[in-house]
C-alpha cells in the first residue's frame, strides 16, 4: 500500500524493522481487533493497539468511569468519571491516532452477544476479571477459530497467555491447549476481585502492555507465540517464570470427544456483567 506522509513520519519506528516494516504496518493497519473491558488491563492495551496503528479496535464494557479507577485505568482521566468507559476510551484513542476506527460496545458480553462480536474481529483480547467471561470468551473464539490472548492481574501478580486451540493438527494433539485446558472447568465458587484484595496501580500496565505485544505478533506471525505456554509475572520478586501447558485430551470444548459444541449447552452465569480491573 502507499503510505501518506504523515503516515511514514507515525510509523517510522515500524518502517525500518526488518520484521515489520510496510508490509507488516500495512497488515497492521488493515487488522481488526477486540478488547474485552475498557480497565486496568485495556487501558494500555488499547492505548498501544492504537498507537501501533491497528486499524480497528472493537471496546466493549458496560460500566462507567468512577473515582476509584483513575489510580491504574489510565486511559480516562478525572474528567471522565461518570461516562461511559468504552465513550472515555474513544475519545482517547481518538487523540492518540485519529485514523484508528473504535467501535464501541456498551453492554454486557453475553452467550447472546458474544458470537456475533467475535466473528468481526481478528484477533480478540480479554482483559475481563471473572471467570463466567473468561470461560465464555474462550469457548466462542474457539467455536469461531479465532485467536485468544488473555491476561489477568491480582494485588502484585499477573498471567499472559494466548489460546488457539482451533489450529491444533493431528499429528500435534497436545498442541495449542485452549482456557479449559489449562484450568479445567469453570470454577462454582465466586473468587475475590482486585476491589476486595487490591491491585498494584502499575501492574495492568505492565501486563497490558505485554498484552498488547502477543497481540501484535500474532497478527504479523513474528516471534514465537505464547500459544502452549502461560507467563507469570510477579512483581514484588521482579520475576518472569514461563510455564509449558499442554491440551488436555479429555476437554469438554477441544479434546477429541469433545461434548461442548454450542454456548447453549454451557453455564456461564451470564447475566453478570464484564468486570474490569
Amino acid at each position: 500500500m502507499d503510505f501518506t506522509d504523515a503516515q511514514i513520519d507515525r510509523y517510522a519506528r515500524h518502517l525500518v524493522l526488518p520484521e515489520i516494516g510496510e508490509e507488516g504496518q500495512a497488515r497492521l493497519m488493515g487488522a481488526r481487533v477486540l478488547v474485552v473491558g475498557a480497565g486496568g488491563l485495556g487501558s494500555p492495551l488499547l492505548m498501544y493497539l492504537a498507537a501501533a496503528g491497528v486499524g480497528a479496535l472493537g471496546v466493549i464494557d458496560d460500566d462507567t468511569v468512577d473515582l476509584s479507577n483513575l489510580q491504574r485505568q489510565v486511559i480516562h482521566d478525572t474528567s471522565a468519571v461518570g461516562r461511559p468507559k468504552v465513550e472515555s476510551a474513544r475519545a482517547r484513542l481518538a487523540e492518540i491516532n485519529p485514523e484508528v476506527r473504535v467501535e464501541a460496545h456498551a453492554g454486557r458480553l453475553t452467550r447472546e452477544t458474544v458470537m456475533g462480536l467475535v466473528k468481526e474481529y481478528d484477533v480478540i483480547a480479554d482483559g475481563s476479571d471473572n471467570f463466567p467471561t473468561r470461560f465464555l470468551l474462550n469457548d466462542a473464539c474457539y467455536l469461531a477459530r479465532k485467536t485468544l490472548v488473555s491476561a489477568a492481574i491480582m494485588r502484585f501478580d499477573g498471567q499472559l497467555a494466548t489460546f488457539k486451540a482451533h489450529l491444533r493438527a493431528a499429528e500435534a494433539p497436545q498442541a495449542h491447549p485452549c482456557y479449559r485446558c489449562v484450568f479445567g472447568a469453570q470454577p462454582q465458587d465466586p473468587k475475590q476481585s482486585c476491589a476486595d484484595v487490591g491491585v498494584l496501580a502499575t501492574l495492568p500496565g505492565v501486563m497490558g502492555t505485554m498484552q498488547a505485544t502477543e497481540v501484535i505478533k500474532e497478527i504479523l506471525g513474528m516471534g514465537e507465540s505464547l500459544s502452549g505456554s502461560i507467563l507469570l509475572y510477579d512483581a514484588l520478586e521482579t520475576t518472569f517464570r514461563k510455564i509449558a501447558t499442554k491440551a488436555d485430551l479429555a476437554c469438554a470444548l477441544c479434546g477429541p470427544e469433545a461434548t461442548i459444541r454450542n454456548l447453549e449447552s454451557v453455564s456461564y452465569r451470564d447475566r453478570e456483567p464484564v468486570c474490569v480491573a
